[in-house]
């Protein structure tokens, strides 16, 4: 997507995954008398996907494929619930959908993704050890999420070049701009 991506801050991940892990958390007790434990963990999980989908795209400034990206999500949502994968599997490819959006807007390289990635797994393995040890949902969402917030931490580029003289990343198409900008100067400059 685009090279600079706009980052939410550490509150804002802060203040998303508690409205994300109590709204969660609130669902799961509704749906839970009637629909059952495993459908109804099935929906939250989808629904939490969804929503933590959106709100990645809202915040990172990326204006491009923003309607492409939620109509993948769904149709890979839509998937996992068709194929009737077991509880583990099915919440592992819905953490795993929220990682590859993640990545598109936030991560430019491979390592960043890989950090992005191993963020995500130490989220689910926070998650399931808040699970097994309390027994709480919304410990379980919120162990989750508050791991999640931590991406805007993660370097969104490998190369660790800066350019905050020039206002942004120092790739070969800027170098380019500016050197164009330059000769123009010149000829400018010449022509008087």
């Amino acid at each position: 997507m685009s090279a600079q991506p706009q980052m939410p801050s550490l509150g804002t991940g802060l203040v998303a995954a508690f409205a994300l892990s109590l709204g969660g958390a609130a669902l799961l007790s509704t749906l839970s008398p009637w629909l059952g434990g495993d459908a109804a963990r099935r929906i939250v999980v989808a629904l939490l996907g969804f929503s933590y989908v959106l709100y990645a795209i809202a915040n990172s400034g990326e204006r491009v494929g923003r309607l492409t990206t939620v109509a993948c999500w769904l149709v890979a949502a839509a998937g996992t619930w068709v194929l009737d994968l077991p509880l583990a599997g099915y919440v592992l490819a819905h953490v795993g959908a929220v990682w590859i959006v993640r990545s598109l807007y936030y991560c430019s390289g491979l390592l960043p993704a890989l950090g992005d990635l191993a963020l995500s797994a130490l989220g689910i393995a926070f998650a399931a050890w808040a699970a097994q040890r309390s027994g709480s949902p919304w410990l379980a969402l919120w162990c989750f999420f508050l791991a999640q917030a931590f991406h805007v931490l993660i370097p969104r580029s490998s190369t660790g070049r800066s350019t905050a003289a020039h206002g942004g990343t120092d790739d070969a198409f800027a170098r380019a701009h500016r050197a164009a900008e330059k000769a123009v100067r010149r000829l400018t400059a010449s022509a008087r």
